[in-house]
């Protein structure tokens, strides 16, 4: 991360925590619920009259955060890694985590790109590149990174790209990177993908090439009381409708 992007980074991550103070909720989120996360609230807040807000950036990023200080009620990743991370050092509260969503894999290009490519064993994804480079999440801890860096091992072409990637603090970043054209190719959750008309869906990796996309959410241990309400409303029915529609599978119901 650049100098620049990590003092954007910190802008960001303190706007939110003034923000939490004016709010009765505050949820820390994977990037890539950044679209479907702001709806679910809203139908929240008028059935209720409580207010969230939000901090998105990458599980990575949002784990240490809670880490090193208070102030998020609920956390959601977008692996279980950071969530056991939490987990395992007693930041979370164990009994109220559940695995809500999943999602899948895809390689995006511009939508007015001309790539056509298939993604199977030993795919020339290093030739399709031309010369650029291929945006995805950091893969050493970001959830989407780590997911692709996975799904390209397994298919045999990590090392054709390994130095030709253009690495990002979170998946949306990656997702701008090929929405702008800077990048000819990129690696997002298909939701992202969704998410963005300036790309469009090139092809989707195979589930077995990864470990299972799961978005785990659980209350911190100095969750104000009612964001246990919240985290309910999570798995009714509202919300589930707003996540399929954004694309997502919805696991708890």
């Amino acid at each position: 991360m650049t100098f620049k992007r990590a003092v954007l980074l910190a802008l960001t991550l303190f706007a939110a925590a003034a923000a939490a103070d004016a709010a009765d909720i505050t949820v820390f989120a994977a990037a890539s619920l950044s679209t479907a996360l702001p709806k679910v609230s809203a139908a929240y807040q008028q059935k209720t009259g409580h207010t969230v807000t939000f901090s998105f950036a990458a599980s990575s990023t949002l784990a240490r955060q809670i880490e090193s200080s208070p102030g998020a009620d609920i956390f959601m990743s977008a692996d279980t890694d950071w969530m056991d991370y939490l987990d395992s050092r007693g930041l979370v509260t164990h009994a109220t985590r559940k695995n809500l969503l999943g999602s899948h894999l895809v390689l995006v290009a511009p939508a007015d790109s001309k790539i056509v490519l298939k993604i199977a064993p030993h795919f020339n994804l290093a030739g399709a590149l031309n010369g650029g480079r291929l945006a995805v999440a950091d893969p050493a801890s970001v959830p989407a990174g780590k997911y692709a860096k996975a799904a390209l091992t397994s298919l045999g072409v990590w090392n054709a790209v390994a130095d030709r990637l253009a690495q990002a603090e979170n998946v949306r970043v990656a997702l701008a990177y090929v929405a702008r054209g800077e990048a000819p190719l990129g690696i997002v959750y298909t939701t992202d993908a969704v998410a963005e008309p300036k790309v469009r869906i090139v092809d989707t990796f195979p589930d077995n090439t990864h470990a299972p996309i799961v978005y785990p959410v659980a209350l911190t241990k100095d969750a104000k009381p009612v964001a246990r309400e919240f985290l309910g409303f999570l798995s009714g029915r509202e919300a589930t409708d707003i996540f399929q529609k954004a694309g997502f599978e919805v696991i708890s119901k």
